[in-house]
């Protein structure tokens, strides 16, 4: 099962869009409970970084509500995605500025 861009979870965008929140929410349903039958033994958490909440989306996603100063590994593809079509209006000089922060990542992903 793919999480990202998942088909049935954008069908159900679709439907919300379209105003039919019923059928929208019945296909949600049905992704949702695919994700729990999928993963209910596997790790679904794509973040790669060294971090005692891994996995743990409650209190990952409360963490960073809190602080405010970032948003979760998981989501930073997709908004780094919507980023990139503003950034397109400065022709991407702003990645010029930008100096990503060092990060400690998880054993399987250290390369060590």
């Amino acid at each position: 099962m793919i999480i990202e861009n998942n088909p049935k979870e954008l069908e159900a965008m679709k439907e919300f869009h379209k105003g039919n929140r019923a059928e929208g929410l019945r296909l949600q349903e049905e992704f949702a409970a695919q994700f729990r039958e999928e993963y209910r033994e596997k790790d679904h958490c794509p973040c790669q970084k060294a971090c005692r909440y891994h996995g743990n989306c409650k209190e990952c996603v409360a963490i960073h509500r809190a602080h405010q100063e970032h948003v979760p590994n998981c989501m930073r593809g997709m908004l780094n995605k919507k980023l990139k079509l503003l950034s397109e209006l400065t022709e991407h000089t702003l990645a010029n500025e930008i100096e990503p922060p060092k990060e400690v990542l998880r054993k399987e992903f250290s390369g060590k």
